[in-house]
C-alpha cells in the first residue's frame, strides 16, 4: 500500500511525504503506482524548479519527502494542493492501494 501524506505548518500546506508500493499489479505495470510517482515528482519539480521554493528533499528506497522551507508556504499552495486533489481522486478509485493523511508539522 502506497502511503501519502501532505504536510501543513499553520494551517498552510508545506510538503508531503509518499512511501511504499501499491501493490495493484506486478513492477512495471502497475498504474497506481506510476500515477502517484508521477504526481510526485511533478509536484517537487514544480515546487524547486517552477515556483523557486526552497526545500528539503529526501529520496530512498520507496520513499519521496519534500518539505518547503519556512516562509516558502504561499509559494507552495498551488503544486501543492493539486497534488492533494489528486491523490484524492486516486484515493477514491483506488482506496485499497492508497491511505492519504493530512498532518500538521
Amino acid at each position: 500500500m502506497i502511503r501519502a501524506t501532505i504536510l501543513a505548518r499553520n494551517d498552510r500546506l508545506c510538503g508531503f511525504e509518499i512511501q511504499g508500493h501499491a501493490g495493484y499489479a506486478e513492477q512495471g505495470r502497475d498504474i497506481v503506482c506510476a500515477a502517484v510517482s508521477s504526481a510526485a515528482y511533478l509536484t517537487a519539480n514544480t515546487l524547486t524548479e517552477v515556483c523557486g521554493c526552497r526545500a528539503k528533499v529526501q529520496e530512498n528506497e520507496g520513499r519521496l519527502s519534500v518539505v518547503v522551507s519556512s516562509g516558502e508556504e504561499e509559494a507552495a499552495q498551488i503544486p501543492l494542493k493539486g497534488l492533494q486533489l489528486h491523490l484524492e481522486g486516486l484515493c477514491a478509485q483506488y482506496s485499497t492501494y492508497i491511505q492519504l493523511q493530512l498532518t500538521e508539522v
